[in-house]
């Protein structure tokens, strides 16, 4: 990110970012665009993935195309994998489009909580796997999967999210191994608080979080480059959450996990006496 980019098109790196349409996504797309990189934007929402690929484009003077696909649609995942397994220019992929449920696990709807692993988990490996080929052989790329604080410690009302970003933690370690000396970068992105969309979209109340905890969008991809730089694998930003993520790591699995439920369950307005 930080060495001069070439200018002419058949020249730029290019990026592709998931769930580009708002939030850490959005945050992504315009930093890369800022830094040279062309761009393919993935999300469902395509009138607004058209819009900022235009803006975008205008205000860098890259390319900036919009791929809509809903990602948890076996079919359209297929057509994102094709393309993203066919770019000889990927030199970024960005796997952050993801989101959560809240609640008891015995009382929410099975099929948007499969849906859940479908997208932060099936969606993430499945392109993963197309891009790896292309870049092990180029010896050059990168890849992002953007996980979360949720992914160190079990969240009781969180259940199934916070299952999908252990997941996705375990995978990207292990692939950080894997692809040791093929010059071929991963990153776990572990932000915590973030102002985006997503805790109104996951239904949790977060009026007593304190304003201290909150990090935005755009510190927070700053702090995932510039991880990405120095090949750092897990990436949390901020000092809060440097903080949170160490004491976490250091308690008995047993309290963290009370902890968390008994934080879920006030968030919910619920009475967590088991």
């Amino acid at each position: 990110m930080s060495k001069p980019l070439p200018t002419k098109d058949d020249e730029r790196p290019r990026a592709l970012v998931t769930g580009a349409s708002a939030g850490i996504g959005a945050a992504f797309a315009t930093r890369l665009a800022r830094a040279g990189y062309d761009l393919v934007l993935v999300a469902r929402s395509g009138d607004t993935l058209k819009r900022q690929a235009f803006a975008l484009s205008d205000k860098f003077r890259v390319s900036v195309e919009a791929l809509p696909a809903d990602l948890i649609d076996p079919a359209q995942l297929k057509v994102v994998e094709s393309y993203v397994a066919a770019d000889e220019r990927l030199t970024l992929l960005v796997n952050n489009a993801g989101f959560g449920t809240m609640g008891r696990f015995h009382e929410l709807d099975v099929d948007k909580e499969e849906s859940e692993i479908r997208l932060n988990v099936l969606a993430l490996v499945r392109l993963t796997r197309a891009a790896l080929p292309g870049m092990v052989a180029r010896a050059d790329g990168a890849i992002i999967n953007v996980s979360s604080m949720a992914s160190f410690q079990a969240a009781p009302f969180n259940a199934t999210y916070a299952a999908t970003k252990a997941y996705i933690n375990s995978f990207t370690e292990s692939l950080y191994e894997e692809l040791r000396g093929t010059n071929v970068r991963v990153q776990a992105l572990c932000p915590g608080f973030t102002r985006t969309e997503f805790q109104q979209r996951a239904g949790i109340d977060v009026t007593g979080v304190p304003s201290m905890a909150w990090m935005s969008a755009d510190d927070v991809v700053e702090a995932s480059l510039a991880a990405l730089q120095r090949r750092d694998l897990i990436c949390v930003p901020g000092m809060s959450n440097k903080i949170v993520s160490t004491l976490t790591s250091a308690l008995p699995r047993s309290i963290t996990r009370r902890l968390a439920g008994m934080l879920a369950s006030s968030v919910l307005g619920g009475d967590d006496k088991k």
